[in-house]
């Protein structure tokens, strides 16, 4: 049994000596003490400084203004808010808007970057020629004036709420927003609800299934008439079973503004076609560059199999593509969910103008609620890349080397 010497103290100093400082040795190793204590002295001064001020105007640090009353109201809330709840109920008022708008954003701007895509790729000249158009044109134009535009010159010039569009009596558009029929929940809701679920499980599993057989035996098997039953047919026996699953309120025009139905605010549908459309002229030249990172031999392969070019992308090139796709698609989704914070400028209320915004104007709690609100846009861009790097790897070990 060999024993390995130890190495001569001037071997480990010299090991140490690069460890602390790289290749500039104990000198790098000085540069980098003087630079943390620089680091150090700057914090320390803005800390003093901070504290400083707040003495100066007598707010008192600390978290304890969440629980005060925050005495405004919130154009449009998705849990149950009034003026005297607490400025904790106004932070998830304004982080249910921004979630809602930026999820519903992310589907918008990907259905519409993947149909342009396509567009761009068509071998219609017309179609190729205006999907290019769009592209260069949005992405080109600042997301800001985008906003302003669909609020002010499209949502802005429609009419009062008694000339209102109306459609089929039931929903009206004007400049007040979009006024719909409020469901209501019956007791049949929750089995009805259950059917759908089941109804997904059972397609998803017959698209794998059918999937499956197309890639281990050549066999093509048409599926869309058993989903549709299932998506169509398992609710609508279970409504008849367990009886309707909703009753909808209809909105009734009252003096100058409609009583009754669930509005869409105009500032909400601004903003949400704005960052839609905007980010979709960016996520369609991601997918036209993925797709055309795939070899046209793979193309001509699916030819060969009997496939169309519609089932030839979305069997082979699609997936093989998504590796390009999907980093910049994620950094796209990102951006769109820091871009909701636009907002402010036409008043919906997200997180940056009823939290950061009108809540830091009443309480003057500006470090704490600036560090709240950097807090959550971070702990949201984290969760979307976590999700979307889960998704990437399930891709790559689906696809192999």
């Amino acid at each position: 049994m060999s024993i390995e010497p130890r190495a001569a103290p001037s071997q480990f100093a010299a090991k140490l000596r690069l460890a602390l400082g790289g290749r500039a040795g104990w000198r790098g190793f000085a540069f980098q003490l003087l630079f943390a204590a620089a680091l150090a002295w700057v914090g320390y001064e803005i800390v003093a400084n901070a504290r400083a001020n707040l003495a100066a105007q007598r707010i008192t640090s600390g978290f304890g203004f969440l629980e005060n009353t925050a005495g405004f109201d919130v154009s449009q809330a998705l849990i149950p808010y009034s003026g005297s709840d607490t400025y904790t109920r106004v932070l998830f008022v304004g982080l249910l808007n921004t979630l809602l708008v930026s999820i519903m954003g992310i589907f918008f701007a990907t259905v519409i970057g993947f149909v342009v895509a396509l567009g761009r790729l068509s071998p219609n000249w017309l179609l190729s020629r205006i999907a290019g158009g769009y592209v260069e044109l949005l992405r080109n134009l600042p997301l800001l004036f985008q906003i302003l535009f669909w609020y002010l010159a499209v949502l802005g010039a429609l009419p009062n709420p008694r000339q209102s569009i109306s459609l089929f009596g039931m929903f009206f558009l004007s400049n007040r927003g979009f006024v719909v029929p409020r469901p209501i929940a019956d007791p049949g809701l929750l089995p009805f609800a259950l059917a759908i679920l089941i109804a997904i499980v059972a397609a998803i599993a017959l698209r794998h299934y059918a999937r499956q057989q197309l890639f281990d035996h050549g066999r093509k098997i048409t599926i869309w008439p058993y989903v549709l039953g299932l998506l169509i047919g398992l609710p609508l026996l279970c409504a008849l079973v367990f009886g309707v699953p909703v009753t909808f309120e209809i909105p009734v025009l009252k003096g100058f503004n409609f009583s009754g139905g669930s509005r869409l605010i105009p500032e909400f549908v601004a903003l949400l076609l704005a960052l839609s459309t905007y980010t979709a002229s960016y996520i369609a030249e991601i997918v036209r560059g993925g797709i055309l990172s795939v070899h046209k031999g793979q193309m001509e392969a699916g030819s060969s199999l009997g496939l169309h070019r519609g089932e030839a992308l979305r069997l082979i090139v699609v997936p093989q593509a998504l590796r390009v796709i999907l980093p910049p698609l994620t950094n796209q989704y990102l951006n769109l969910t820091k871009n909701s914070s636009l907002a402010v400028a036409i008043g919906y209320p997200d997180l940056v103008s009823v939290f950061a915004g009108t809540t830091l104007s009443q309480t003057g709690q500006a470090i704490e609620i600036i560090a709240i609100t950097m807090g959550v846009y971070l702990l949201i861009s984290l969760t979307t890349s976590a999700i979307m790097s889960f998704y990437g790897w399930r891709i790559s070990r689906s696809l192999g080397p």
